[in-house]
C-alpha cells in the first residue's frame, strides 16, 4: 500500500526524526509530496501535517486510490474540503497529542497567574518588593476559582490538571457537554452568564466558529471580577481585543494571549505595549521535540488502517462544525 506525505520539508524533518522514519519507511513505500509533483495516482495514504495543501478537487482527482488521510497535526479546517467529505474518505488527526503541550502550558500559566508572575517579568525595571505585595488580595492561590470556556480536549485535560491543586474551585461553561462528564473530571458545569463573575481566571478552549466570533466581548469582560486574568490558547477569533484592551488598560484585568486577532498583532498595536498583558508567539501547542508525539499518533493510526483496524482519532463532517 502506498503512503505519501504532503508537508513542508521542515515540518517532516521536524516530525520524523531517524526512529520515527524508519518506522514510516517499515509500514509502507512513501515518499514526499508537492502539488507539483508527477504521478501520484497509487496514493491510498495520504499523511499530511502543517505546510500540505489544501485538498481540493483538482488534487483529489490526481489520487482516484485514496482512501484516508492522516494529518500529523491539530486542526484540519484549513486541509478538507466539501469534495473530500463528498469522496468518503477517512480522515484522522493528532489533535489528541497536540492537546498535551497546550494544557500543559495553560496550566503553568494559571498558576503563574496566581502570583502575577508575567506582569512583574513585563516590568523588569520597577523595583517591587514582596513586602509591598504580600497583603494584596490579587496574589495568592488558596481559594480561586478557575473558570474553563469550552470542554474540549484541551479544556478537560485543564481541568483534570487543576485537580492537582489545593483549595481551587474549577468550573466549565460549555453548551454541548453533559454536567456528568464535567462533574466526573472534577469541575462544575454552568451557563457562561452565570459562570464569569465568579472566576479569578478566566481560561478560553472553545473553536473558532462563525457563533464563536468576539464571544468573549464587553460584557463578559465587564461580568469578570476585579483582578482576574484572561489566557486565550484557544483562537483569537473568540476574543474581543478592543475590549480587552479598555479592560486592560484600566488596570481592571490581567490578559496572557499566545493567540491572538490577527495573529501575531502589528508591533505597534496598543495591548503590546500593557505592562499587565503578556503575549506569547503561539508557542502553547506542539513545538521543537513536541511534534513528534503527532508523528507517533499519525503512525499509529496509519498502522491501523494497513491492518484494517480503526484508527484512533477520526474526524468527520459534524465534528468540523463543532470544533476548531
Amino acid at each position: 500500500m502506498t503512503v505519501r506525505t504532503a508537508m513542508s520539508p521542515e515540518v517532516f524533518d521536524l516530525l520524523f526524526d531517524d526512529a520515527r522514519l524508519e518506522r514510516l519507511r517499515s509500514l509502507a513505500s512513501s515518499s514526499r509530496l508537492a502539488i507539483d509533483d508527477g504521478d501520484i495516482s497509487d496514493t491510498e495514504i495520504l499523511l499530511t501535517s502543517w505546510g500540505a495543501p489544501r485538498l481540493d478537487a483538482a488534487l483529489l482527482d490526481r489520487m482516484p486510490r485514496l482512501r484516508a488521510v492522516v494529518h500529523a497535526a491539530g486542526s484540519v479546517q484549513q486541509l478538507v474540503s466539501d469534495d473530500l467529505w463528498l469522496r468518503d474518505i477517512v480522515v484522522t488527526s493528532a489533535a489528541d497529542a497536540n492537546a498535551v503541550p497546550v494544557a500543559e502550558y495553560t496550566f503553568a500559566t494559571i498558576i503563574l497567574s496566581f502570583k502575577r508572575a508575567f506582569v512583574h517579568m513585563r516590568s523588569p525595571s520597577t523595583v517591587v518588593e514582596w513586602r509591598d505585595l504580600v497583603g494584596s488580595a490579587r496574589y495568592g492561590s488558596v481559594g480561586r476559582t478557575v473558570g474553563v470556556v469550552g470542554f474540549s480536549r484541551i479544556g478537560r485535560r485543564v481541568v483534570r490538571m487543576l485537580g492537582q491543586l489545593d483549595d481551587i474551585r474549577v468550573l466549565v461553561a460549555d453548551p454541548f457537554v453533559s454536567p456528568e462528564a464535567v462533574t466526573a473530571a472534577g469541575a462544575e458545569l454552568m451557563p457562561l452568564d452565570e459562570m464569569l463573575g465568579q472566576v479569578d481566571v478566566l481560561s478560553l478552549h472553545a473553536p473558532a466558529l462563525p457563533e464563536t466570533r468576539n464571544m468573549i466581548g464587553a460584557a463578559e469582560l465587564a461580568a469578570l471580577r476585579d483582578g482576574a486574568t484572561i489566557i486565550n490558547t484557544a483562537r483569537g477569533w473568540i476574543l474581543d481585543h478592543e475590549a480587552l484592551l479598555a479592560e486592560c488598560a484600566s488596570g481592571r484585568l490581567d490578559a496572557v494571549l499566545d493567540v491572538t486577532e490577527p495573529d501575531p498583532l502589528p508591533t505597534d498595536a496598543a495591548l503590546r505595549k500593557l505592562p499587565n498583558v503578556a503575549l506569547t508567539p503561539h508557542i502553547a501547542g506542539s513545538m521543537g521535540t513536541e511534534a513528534r508525539r503527532l508523528a507517533d499518533s499519525a503512525l499509529d493510526d496509519v498502522e491501523a488502517l494497513l491492518h484494517g483496524g480503526v484508527p484512533s482519532q477520526v474526524i468527520t463532517r459534524l465534528d468540523m462544525e463543532l470544533s476548531a
